[in-house]
């Protein structure tokens, strides 16, 4: 148990649940429904995220012992070396599975895995650092479009949106052991407000029907009254999970407010990708991205997830 706990810990598995949206929310940004090639991009999401988790506390493991000692590296229940290992392997296996779902997504799940080693290994405490993040979560939107119709173009105006929000969460996690400074999770408030702003207004649906064999627009696009309900409630959604806990920390920047507010920043996630599905008119994918908030708030209260 002691070791399994180690692993959940170190791999943050909380977090994990904000990752299927990333590609779910890029199909519906092509105006496609969902296909086995969907599938494989979010299990080479999934790996890919999980390969960055680990090589973050391989990379981090002195910082971390002065800091975070009790964190699974420096506290000693997981070695270095088991930690790098799982890094490459998880990374191999991302790659693997978005090779499986066409060239376009492999182009995209490379950059990608490319991105995600360069941030944990050079650029992470550089001022590239945030921006370096929000690529690899808006390259994350791209896989799931790339797989899906092999068009990720279509989804850049969604990856920008999630781009922007993880450069803000970025951000204010630079400062989350020290505190001090209201301005990161000031910006991030201010992020959050426009974000909101940009999601409940809603956006032309996309356009143009995917080619044969990558997937046909959802029936549930028909419905366009019931796609701006929900769009609005899920921005509101987004803007509670995230608002509150940056405005404490504008109020009180200690470390633990500060921590509190990234949290509440990566949970965030999982009602913007759903809002930007509903954005698209893929009410049915949005609602199966919002699904998975709650069961990712259950482990969160077990397992930190930052």
């Amino acid at each position: 148990m002691s070791r399994g706990r180690a692993w959940a810990e170190l791999l943050r598995l909380p977090a994990l649940f904000t990752v299927p949206g990333d590609a779910l929310s890029g199909a519906a940004a092509t105006g496609a429904r969902p296909t086995a090639r969907t599938a494989l991009a979010v299990g080479s999401s999934l790996c890919l995220y999980e390969a960055g988790m680990a090589l973050n506390d391989w990379a981090d493991r002195a910082e971390d012992a002065a800091e975070r000692p009790g964190r699974p590296l420096p506290s000693g229940r997981i070695r270095p070396s088991a930690a790098l290992t799982a890094a490459c392997a998880l990374t191999a296996a991302g790659l693997a599975l978005a090779a499986g779902a066409g060239r376009p997504a492999l182009a995209v799940a490379a950059l990608l895995a490319a991105t995600v080693w360069a941030y944990d290994l050079a650029l992470k405490h550089t001022p590239a650092g945030p921006v370096a993040m929000a690529a690899a979560r808006g390259l994350d939107h791209l896989l799931g479009a790339a797989a899906t119709t092999g068009r990720p173009g279509a989804a850049l105006p969604s990856a920008a949106l999630l781009g922007t929000h993880t450069l803000a969460v970025t951000a204010a996690s630079r400062r989350e052991t020290q505190g001090g400074s209201s301005l990161p999770p000031l910006a991030a408030l201010a992020a959050t407000a426009l974000l909101t702003r940009a999601v409940a207004r809603g956006a032309a649906r996309p356009a143009p029907p995917a080619p044969p064999g990558a997937g046909t627009p959802g029936d549930d696009r028909s419905r366009p009254p019931l796609d701006g309900v929900l769009r609005t409630a899920l921005a509101a959604a987004y803007a509670a999970t995230a608002g509150r806990p940056y405005g404490h920390a504008v109020l009180n920047p200690s470390p633990p407010l500060t921590q509190r507010a990234v949290g509440a920043g990566v949970r965030a996630l999982i009602p913007l990708q759903a809002a930007l599905a509903a954005r698209a008119g893929a009410g049915r994918t949005a609602v199966a991205i919002a699904a998975l908030a709650p069961i990712g708030r259950k482990y969160a209260r077990r397992v930190s997830i930052t």
